[in-house]
């Protein structure tokens, strides 16, 4: 049985670096004879029969764009149409000049603006329609 193991491994070891003997010119040559637009050519893809009725199959990406804007659905169109922010107004505030903290340090006054509610609601799909 250990004979057998060291066998095997013996045997797979040797396979693999039989493997990796090959040189990469040898499995891949590497001349300047042959570039990849002539590769392609000769496969096939230059055929201009075959080019040409392509192009009859495709169709401009700009017809299809404007025919389906309505209906495509991106992060925009699907938060600003299904949920709609309902109104939250801001309020401007003035403050004036004040004595401020333990020792009395002057403030000058400035203005200030914040939000009527403490948080953006939004209303429900369908709930409202027209804007503000």
């Amino acid at each position: 049985m250990h004979k057998a193991i060291l066998l095997l491994s013996f045997l797979s070891v040797s396979l693999l670096l039989a493997g990796c003997s090959t040189s990469k010119k040898e499995m891949f040559p590497h001349d300047d004879s042959q570039t990849m637009m002539d590769i392609w050519r000769l496969s096939g893809g230059g055929n201009q029969e075959l080019i040409d009725a392509r192009a009859q199959l495709r169709r401009p990406l700009d017809d299809a764009a404007d025919i389906q804007t309505p209906y495509s659905r991106n992060s925009f169109n699907e938060i600003k149409s299904q949920f709609v922010r309902l109104p939250n107004p801001d309020l401007v505030m003035y403050v004036f000049p004040h004595l401020a903290g333990t020792d009395p340090v002057p403030v000058p006054g400035y203005t200030t603006i914040f939000p009527m509610y403490n948080k953006v609601t939004y209303a429900m799909p369908g709930e409202r329609t027209e804007d503000y």
